[in-house]
Protein backbone atom coordinates (compact mmCIF):
# COMPACT_ATOMS: atom_id res chain seq x y z
CA UNK A 1 0.00 0.00 0.00
CA UNK A 2 0.81 3.54 -1.10
CA UNK A 3 2.57 5.06 2.27
CA UNK A 4 1.41 8.59 2.43
CA UNK A 5 2.90 11.31 5.15
CA UNK A 6 1.68 15.06 5.89
CA UNK A 7 4.84 15.67 8.21
CA UNK A 8 3.66 19.37 8.97
CA UNK A 9 0.29 19.91 9.61
CA UNK A 10 0.56 22.49 11.94
CA UNK A 11 -1.26 25.07 12.93
CA UNK A 12 -3.51 22.62 11.69
CA UNK A 13 -5.35 23.11 8.28
CA UNK A 14 -5.90 19.62 6.87
CA UNK A 15 -7.02 17.27 9.50
CA UNK A 16 -11.04 17.12 9.61
CA UNK A 17 -11.56 18.51 6.31
CA UNK A 18 -13.30 17.02 3.26
CA UNK A 19 -9.41 16.69 1.28
CA UNK A 20 -8.43 14.59 5.05
CA UNK A 21 -11.74 11.98 3.81
CA UNK A 22 -10.30 11.84 0.07
CA UNK A 23 -6.28 11.10 1.47
CA UNK A 24 -7.42 8.86 3.37
CA UNK A 25 -8.35 6.46 0.28
CA UNK A 26 -5.13 6.99 -1.16
CA UNK A 27 -3.32 4.58 0.97
CA UNK A 28 -1.91 4.58 4.27
CA UNK A 29 -1.93 7.70 5.78
CA UNK A 30 0.16 9.52 8.37
CA UNK A 31 -0.69 13.45 9.83
CA UNK A 32 2.04 14.91 12.42
CA UNK A 33 0.05 17.72 14.04
CA UNK A 34 3.04 19.63 15.36
CA UNK A 35 6.19 21.15 13.68
CA UNK A 36 9.65 18.71 14.03
CA UNK A 37 11.93 20.18 16.58
CA UNK A 38 14.94 19.28 14.10
CA UNK A 39 16.39 19.03 10.41
CA UNK A 40 16.46 15.17 11.37
CA UNK A 41 12.77 14.72 13.17
CA UNK A 42 11.41 15.94 10.15
CA UNK A 43 13.82 13.45 7.88
CA UNK A 44 12.29 10.63 10.20
CA UNK A 45 9.19 11.72 9.46
CA UNK A 46 9.28 11.54 5.23
CA UNK A 47 12.08 8.99 4.63
CA UNK A 48 9.74 6.27 4.38
CA UNK A 49 6.87 7.98 2.66
CA UNK A 50 6.40 7.15 -1.20
CA UNK A 51 4.24 10.51 -0.92
CA UNK A 52 4.27 13.54 0.65
CA UNK A 53 1.85 16.30 1.21
CA UNK A 54 3.65 19.66 2.33
CA UNK A 55 1.64 21.72 3.93
CA UNK A 56 3.66 24.82 5.50
CA UNK A 57 6.81 26.41 3.89
CA UNK A 58 8.99 25.95 6.96
CA UNK A 59 9.60 22.16 5.99
CA UNK A 60 12.99 22.63 4.06
CA UNK A 61 12.93 19.48 1.36
CA UNK A 62 17.25 19.41 1.17
CA UNK A 63 19.20 17.47 -0.96
CA UNK A 64 20.15 15.70 2.26
CA UNK A 65 16.35 15.09 3.09
CA UNK A 66 15.22 14.19 0.04
CA UNK A 67 18.74 11.78 -0.33
CA UNK A 68 17.50 10.18 3.26
CA UNK A 69 13.84 9.17 1.69
CA UNK A 70 14.68 6.12 -0.51
CA UNK A 71 11.05 5.54 -1.06
CA UNK A 72 9.89 9.34 -1.91
CA UNK A 73 8.00 9.40 -5.70
CA UNK A 74 6.17 12.14 -5.32
CA UNK A 75 6.01 16.09 -3.16
CA UNK A 76 2.31 17.66 -3.34
CA UNK A 77 2.96 21.01 -1.99
CA UNK A 78 -0.32 22.93 -0.86
CA UNK A 79 0.59 26.63 -2.24
CA UNK A 80 2.49 27.99 -5.05
CA UNK A 81 5.54 28.43 -3.41
CA UNK A 82 8.16 25.56 -3.95
CA UNK A 83 11.46 27.76 -2.05
CA UNK A 84 11.39 25.30 0.57
CA UNK A 85 12.06 22.25 -2.13
CA UNK A 86 15.58 21.84 -3.32
CA UNK A 87 13.72 21.24 -6.88
CA UNK A 88 17.14 20.64 -8.99
CA UNK A 89 17.79 17.45 -6.35
CA UNK A 90 14.47 16.24 -6.67
CA UNK A 91 14.61 16.15 -10.35
CA UNK A 92 17.97 14.18 -10.15
CA UNK A 93 16.14 12.08 -7.37
CA UNK A 94 13.27 11.46 -9.96
CA UNK A 95 10.76 13.02 -7.27
CA UNK A 96 7.96 14.86 -8.99
CA UNK A 97 7.16 17.74 -7.29
CA UNK A 98 3.45 19.48 -7.83
CA UNK A 99 2.15 22.86 -6.59
CA UNK A 100 -1.85 24.03 -6.39
CA UNK A 101 -1.25 26.95 -8.71
CA UNK A 102 -4.04 29.07 -8.41
CA UNK A 103 -6.03 28.36 -5.69
CA UNK A 104 -5.33 31.02 -3.27
CA UNK A 105 -4.82 33.87 -6.05
CA UNK A 106 -8.37 35.47 -4.89
CA UNK A 107 -8.09 35.50 -1.57
CA UNK A 108 -4.49 37.07 -1.80
CA UNK A 109 -4.96 39.89 -4.04
CA UNK A 110 -8.04 40.25 -0.94
CA UNK A 111 -5.29 40.20 1.21
CA UNK A 112 -3.34 42.48 -0.74
CA UNK A 113 -6.15 45.33 -0.96
CA UNK A 114 -7.08 44.88 2.67
CA UNK A 115 -3.58 45.55 3.21
CA UNK A 116 -3.21 48.95 1.45
CA UNK A 117 -6.32 50.41 2.88
CA UNK A 118 -5.25 49.30 6.14
CA UNK A 119 -1.84 51.12 5.64
CA UNK A 120 -3.60 53.81 4.16
CA UNK A 121 -6.50 54.98 6.27
CA UNK A 122 -4.20 53.84 9.63
CA UNK A 123 -7.06 51.17 10.75
CA UNK A 124 -5.12 49.48 13.19
CA UNK A 125 -3.61 52.56 15.22
CA UNK A 126 -7.08 54.32 15.38
CA UNK A 127 -9.14 51.20 15.95
CA UNK A 128 -7.14 50.72 19.22
CA UNK A 129 -7.03 54.60 20.28
CA UNK A 130 -11.10 54.38 20.00
CA UNK A 131 -11.33 51.02 22.10
CA UNK A 132 -9.08 53.20 24.29
CA UNK A 133 -11.90 56.08 24.79
CA UNK A 134 -10.33 58.41 22.21
CA UNK A 135 -11.30 59.77 19.34
CA UNK A 136 -8.19 60.63 16.53
CA UNK A 137 -8.45 63.05 14.35
CA UNK A 138 -5.67 63.21 11.51
CA UNK A 139 -5.46 62.88 7.72
CA UNK A 140 -5.28 59.39 5.82
CA UNK A 141 -4.63 58.63 2.12
CA UNK A 142 -7.06 58.36 -0.45
CA UNK A 143 -5.98 55.67 -3.26
CA UNK A 144 -8.14 56.77 -5.80
CA UNK A 145 -5.81 58.38 -8.60
CA UNK A 146 -3.03 56.94 -7.00
CA UNK A 147 -0.32 55.06 -8.98
CA UNK A 148 0.23 51.33 -8.01
CA UNK A 149 3.20 49.44 -8.96
CA UNK A 150 2.76 45.82 -8.96
CA UNK A 151 5.95 43.98 -9.08
CA UNK A 152 5.67 40.38 -10.88
CA UNK A 153 1.89 40.11 -12.82
CA UNK A 154 1.29 36.17 -12.38
CA UNK A 155 -2.19 35.40 -11.56
CA UNK A 156 -2.05 37.08 -7.75
CA UNK A 157 -0.30 40.00 -9.68
CA UNK A 158 -3.06 40.15 -11.87
CA UNK A 159 -5.83 40.06 -9.71
CA UNK A 160 -4.29 42.88 -8.06
CA UNK A 161 -4.38 45.14 -10.94
CA UNK A 162 -8.01 44.55 -11.87
CA UNK A 163 -8.61 45.12 -7.89
CA UNK A 164 -6.34 48.10 -8.07
CA UNK A 165 -8.06 49.30 -11.56
CA UNK A 166 -11.70 49.04 -10.01
CA UNK A 167 -10.20 51.32 -7.13
CA UNK A 168 -9.54 54.31 -9.74
CA UNK A 169 -5.71 53.81 -9.25
CA UNK A 170 -3.13 53.87 -12.45
CA UNK A 171 -1.67 50.65 -12.45
CA UNK A 172 1.81 50.38 -13.55
CA UNK A 173 3.72 46.82 -13.57
CA UNK A 174 7.17 45.36 -14.07
CA UNK A 175 7.64 41.52 -15.05
CA UNK A 176 10.67 39.35 -16.35
CA UNK A 177 8.39 38.61 -19.75
CA UNK A 178 6.54 41.78 -20.23
CA UNK A 179 4.16 41.77 -23.60
CA UNK A 180 1.90 44.76 -25.52
CA UNK A 181 -0.76 41.89 -25.41
CA UNK A 182 -1.21 41.28 -21.98
CA UNK A 183 -0.67 45.33 -20.99
CA UNK A 184 -3.57 45.75 -23.43
CA UNK A 185 -5.77 42.80 -21.55
CA UNK A 186 -4.88 43.74 -17.97
CA UNK A 187 -5.23 47.85 -18.32
CA UNK A 188 -1.40 48.40 -17.70
CA UNK A 189 1.62 49.96 -18.70
CA UNK A 190 4.94 47.68 -17.91
CA UNK A 191 7.65 49.60 -17.11
CA UNK A 192 11.64 49.50 -15.73
CA UNK A 193 11.69 48.49 -12.72
CA UNK A 194 13.93 51.71 -11.81
CA UNK A 195 10.49 53.60 -12.68
CA UNK A 196 8.34 51.79 -11.28
CA UNK A 197 10.13 52.41 -7.74
CA UNK A 198 10.31 56.29 -8.86
CA UNK A 199 6.74 56.79 -9.51
CA UNK A 200 4.51 54.04 -7.89
CA UNK A 201 2.61 55.82 -4.81
CA UNK A 202 1.94 51.72 -3.26
CA UNK A 203 4.46 49.14 -4.54
CA UNK A 204 2.97 45.57 -4.06
CA UNK A 205 5.31 42.54 -4.81
CA UNK A 206 3.72 38.90 -6.40
CA UNK A 207 6.98 37.09 -7.18
CA UNK A 208 8.25 33.92 -6.29
CA UNK A 209 11.23 33.47 -4.15
CA UNK A 210 14.17 32.47 -6.56
CA UNK A 211 17.41 33.26 -6.45
CA UNK A 212 16.84 35.68 -9.35
CA UNK A 213 14.88 37.22 -6.71
CA UNK A 214 16.11 37.24 -3.07
CA UNK A 215 17.14 40.73 -1.70
CA UNK A 216 15.12 41.84 -5.36
CA UNK A 217 14.36 45.43 -3.22
CA UNK A 218 17.24 46.42 -1.58
CA UNK A 219 18.75 49.82 -0.21
CA UNK A 220 19.37 51.57 -3.70
CA UNK A 221 16.09 50.32 -4.36
CA UNK A 222 14.33 52.14 -0.86
CA UNK A 223 16.45 55.66 -2.52
CA UNK A 224 14.48 55.43 -5.37
CA UNK A 225 10.68 56.00 -3.69
CA UNK A 226 9.43 57.98 -2.96
CA UNK A 227 9.16 59.25 0.53
CA UNK A 228 5.28 59.01 0.73
CA UNK A 229 5.41 55.41 -0.89
CA UNK A 230 3.82 52.61 0.82
CA UNK A 231 5.21 48.97 -0.09
CA UNK A 232 3.10 46.01 0.25
CA UNK A 233 4.24 42.16 1.05
CA UNK A 234 2.27 39.30 0.45
CA UNK A 235 4.57 37.04 -1.37
CA UNK A 236 7.83 36.09 0.31
CA UNK A 237 10.09 37.86 3.06
CA UNK A 238 13.19 36.90 1.25
CA UNK A 239 12.60 39.36 -1.67
CA UNK A 240 12.97 42.62 0.65
CA UNK A 241 16.51 43.34 2.34
CA UNK A 242 15.09 43.38 5.67
CA UNK A 243 17.80 45.62 7.41
CA UNK A 244 17.41 47.66 4.30
CA UNK A 245 13.31 48.37 4.92
CA UNK A 246 13.55 48.47 8.58
CA UNK A 247 16.03 51.47 7.96
CA UNK A 248 13.66 53.05 5.14
CA UNK A 249 10.44 52.42 7.37
CA UNK A 250 12.78 54.23 10.61
CA UNK A 251 14.17 57.21 8.51
CA UNK A 252 11.12 57.78 6.79
CA UNK A 253 12.38 57.39 3.46
CA UNK A 254 9.42 55.51 2.47
CA UNK A 255 5.89 56.33 4.59
CA UNK A 256 4.97 52.96 5.12
CA UNK A 257 4.43 49.47 4.64
CA UNK A 258 2.05 46.68 4.70
CA UNK A 259 3.67 42.92 5.15
CA UNK A 260 2.21 39.46 5.49
CA UNK A 261 5.28 37.71 5.13
CA UNK A 262 9.11 37.63 6.45
CA UNK A 263 12.53 36.27 5.50
CA UNK A 264 12.45 33.88 9.15
CA UNK A 265 8.76 33.28 10.38
CA UNK A 266 7.25 33.27 12.96
CA UNK A 267 8.64 36.99 13.45
CA UNK A 268 10.47 37.31 16.00
CA UNK A 269 9.68 39.08 19.13
CA UNK A 270 12.52 40.99 19.30
CA UNK A 271 12.07 42.15 15.35
CA UNK A 272 12.69 45.63 14.86
CA UNK A 273 9.49 45.77 12.72
CA UNK A 274 7.51 45.60 15.84
CA UNK A 275 8.87 48.74 17.25
CA UNK A 276 8.07 50.81 14.21
CA UNK A 277 4.45 52.96 13.76
CA UNK A 278 4.14 52.66 10.22
CA UNK A 279 3.95 49.37 9.46
CA UNK A 280 1.05 46.91 9.27
CA UNK A 281 2.04 43.49 9.94
CA UNK A 282 -0.20 39.97 9.53
CA UNK A 283 0.95 36.58 10.22
CA UNK A 284 1.52 35.01 6.56
CA UNK A 285 -2.40 34.44 6.61
CA UNK A 286 -3.09 36.25 3.13
CA UNK A 287 -4.63 32.74 1.48
CA UNK A 288 -5.90 31.66 5.24
CA UNK A 289 -9.45 32.07 4.04
CA UNK A 290 -11.76 28.47 4.12
CA UNK A 291 -12.62 29.07 0.50
CA UNK A 292 -8.77 28.91 -0.38
CA UNK A 293 -8.24 26.53 2.12
CA UNK A 294 -10.62 24.19 0.80
CA UNK A 295 -9.67 24.70 -2.86
CA UNK A 296 -6.07 24.61 -2.49
CA UNK A 297 -6.20 21.27 0.12
CA UNK A 298 -8.26 19.43 -2.83
CA UNK A 299 -6.16 20.04 -5.26
CA UNK A 300 -3.12 19.19 -3.42
CA UNK A 301 -4.96 15.90 -2.95
CA UNK A 302 -6.03 15.52 -6.58
CA UNK A 303 -2.20 16.09 -7.94
CA UNK A 304 -1.56 12.82 -5.81
CA UNK A 305 -5.14 10.75 -7.15
CA UNK A 306 -3.64 12.03 -10.71
CA UNK A 307 -0.38 10.96 -10.24
CA UNK A 308 -1.30 7.10 -9.05
CA UNK A 309 -3.27 6.92 -11.89
CA UNK A 310 -0.66 8.07 -13.93
CA UNK A 311 -2.77 11.47 -15.56
CA UNK A 312 -1.07 14.36 -16.08
CA UNK A 313 -0.44 16.87 -13.19
CA UNK A 314 1.06 20.49 -12.52
CA UNK A 315 4.55 19.40 -12.23
CA UNK A 316 6.68 22.17 -11.37
CA UNK A 317 9.97 20.52 -11.29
Amino acid sequence: MTKIVVPDDFPQAIIGTEAHERLKQCGELKIYSTKAESPKEFVERIKEANIVLNIRAYSKFTEEALRSSTELKMISIWGVGTDNVDLKAAKELGIVVSNTHGASTITIAEHTIALMFAVSRNIPEIHQAVKRGQWPRGYAVELYGKTLGIIGTGLIGQRVCELGNAIGMKVIGWTYHPSEERAKRLGIEFVSLKELLKRADVISIHLRLSPETEGLIGKKEFDLMKPTATLINTARGGIIDQEALVEALRDKKIASAGLDVYPVEPISTDDPLLRLDNVVLTPHCAGMTREAMDTGLNMAVDNIIQYMEGKPIRVVN
